[in-house]
Order: C-alpha cells, then structure tokens, then sequence
C-alpha cells in the first residue's frame, strides 16, 4: 500500500512528490501542535524576567506607547515571541526603538508578525501548488518555489518594514539636527538653561521634525523627572542611532565635565553641522551626473542615431530597391 501511494504521488507531483507530501503534512501538524504548546504554564522566573523588563522601560513616555492600557493579549505566548536570550532581546528592542516604536510588546508583536505572516503565506503558497498542479503541468522547482517564496516573503517582511523605518527615522534625524541646534544655541544665549532650550525647541521642530522632536521631549521629560543627565544624553545618543548625535553628546558631556561654556561648544559644533549638510549636498549633487549617464545615453543617442544615419539608411533602401527593378 504505501509503494502504491508513493507511485501516486510520483506520477501525480513528479519525482520530488512523496518529499513535497510529506512537507505539506508535517507543516499541517506543526499547525495542529502549536496551540497545545502555547498553552503551556508560565514560568515564574520567565513572569520576573518580564516584570523586570517592563519596570526598566516604564519611564519612557506613555504617549508613544503603541496599544492601549489593557492586559496584552500575546503576554501568554511572551516565552515563545521573545528571545530568551537577554542579548538578543536587547538588540532587537533598539533596532525597533530606532524605527519609532516604543512600546514594551513591541519585541513580542514582531516577532508575532514574522510568525503570522511567514505561517499563512505558506499556506497560501501550499494550496497555490495545489491548484497549478491540479490546472497544469509544473516542474517540481517551480512547485517548491511557489510553496517556499510566499513563505519566506512573509516572514522577511517585517524585517524590511522595520529596516526602512529605521533608515527612514535616522535620515530626518540627519536632516533636522543643524537646525535644532542653531535653535538651541539661540535659546541658550538668550538666557535660558539647557533644559527648557531641549524643551523649547522640541516644540519647534515639531511640525517638520516630528522623530527629532519626540527625542528632544524625550530628553527633556526625562530630566524633569530627575534622571541623570549624561545618562539621558547618552540613552538619546543610543535610540537615536546617528553619529552626529552620538558626537553631540559627547561635546555636552565634555562641556560639562570640564566647566566650559555650553554656548560656545554650542556654536562651535552647529557650524560644524551646518558645513557637514553643506558637503552631504554637495556630495549628492556630484554624484548626479553619473547616475544620469546611463539615462542620457538611453534617450538621448538612439533619436541621434536615427535623425543622423536615418536619411542615408532610407536613400540606400531605395537605391536597392530602384536597382532591382
């Protein structure tokens, strides 16, 4: 019985046939399993290892939090999403940190994605194989790309969404920092502390800057709240994730450290940022003409060609044509 259903399967999905069933099985019974072992009891040191997590990131403003108050509904399967590894865990809160999401399920809620959309378009890729078998005649690579690649698409989606995020993030933050910073200098010598120019000009770059602002009044609650202000310059420097403001910290820091004046490490450093925008614009502008190069010579020499040897090719048709006759 079992050689006459491998034949089956052979004749019917080609030489890779009885693999391919046996896959698609096993896929089907990973599926059946999973809500048996998602239910299975917490661990008590797992329910402290995340009451930990969730006091260290309380602090962080709640108006950015992405869900509401209530109990998340994913905290049951928090030992499944979650890497265990607290090194990992850290690396893949800061890249999404970086990319604008602050809440604390947001490492579970990735991971929950990837999980969701890999799983189902796997699905969807299995009954696609299915029905191409079933209307036509297939290769075996084609069957196991259409099953795969849906797959495989949907669990790497996340991962480009947030990558572009990040990227995204970081760019108006490049973009928006020498402006900022001719803000603050501004505000700071027309009086006023370091802590209320962060204040004031995060309610500037709002409407343009809305990634830069949200850090400046991330700063800015944070030492209201009396947290250490190297270290809330230094976690803004780390969430941040650009080494313009990875260097700016640092001069505060410095400034501080040796009692200089803020306003002149201030004005030094903003001129610096401004002739740093100057040459990315510059760099950018010269590297216009090679990206058009290929462009130029796709639209612009085939017309040429044509409006030059055009007449000549149509003269010796005719001359052709006039000496056969």
């Amino acid at each position: 019985m079992l050689d006459a259903i491998i034949l089956m399967l052979t004749d019917q999905l080609g030489p890779f046939g009885p693999l391919l069933a046996v896959g698609i099985v096993g896929m089907f019974l990973i599926l059946m399993t999973l809500p048996f072992l998602l239910k299975k009891r917490v661990d008590p040191m797992a329910k402290l290892r995340d009451a930990n997590r969730q006091s260290q990131s309380g602090e962080e403003t709640k108006h950015l939090r992405h869900g509401g108050s209530g109990k998340d509904k994913l905290e049951k399967y928090s030992d499944f999403l979650e890497p265990q590894d607290e090194e990992e865990y850290s690396a893949i809160r800061l890249k999404l940190i970086q990319a604008g999401y602050r809440g604390k399920t947001v490492v579970r809620t990735y991971h929950f994605m990837q999980f969701a959309l890999g799983v189902g378009l796997l699905v969807i890729g299995a009954i696609s194989a299915i029905v191409l078998k079933t209307t036509g005649e297939p290769t075996t690579q084609n069957l196991i790309l259409t099953i795969l690649g849906p797959g495989i698409a949907g669990y790497m989606l996340p991962k480009y969404w947030v990558t572009k995020r990040q990227q995204k993030r970081q760019e108006e933050i490049i973009n928006g920092f020498p402006d900022s910073l001719d803000m603050m200098l501004v505000c700071v010598e027309a009086g006023q502390s370091l802590d209320q120019s962060i204040v004031r000009v995060s309610k500037e770059i709002r409407a343009g800057f809305p990634a830069l602002a949200d850090e400046y009044e991330m700063v800015a609650n944070e030492m209201k709240a009396g947290k250490d202000r190297i270290q809330v310059l230094r976690d803004m420097s780390e969430r941040a994730g650009v080494a313009d403001v990875s260097s700016f910290v640092t001069v505060l820091i410095q400034s501080a450290s040796f009692g200089t004046s803020i306003a002149d490490a201030l004005r030094v450093y903003a001129s610096e940022m401004r002739d740093k925008r100057v040459l990315r614009a510059e760099e950018k502008a010269n590297t216009l003409p090679t990206k058009m190069t290929l462009a130029t010579m796709m639209l612009t020499l085939p017309p040429l060609l044509i409006i030059l040897i055009g007449p000549s090719i149509y003269k010796i048709i005719e001359t052709f044509k006039t000496a056969n006759f």
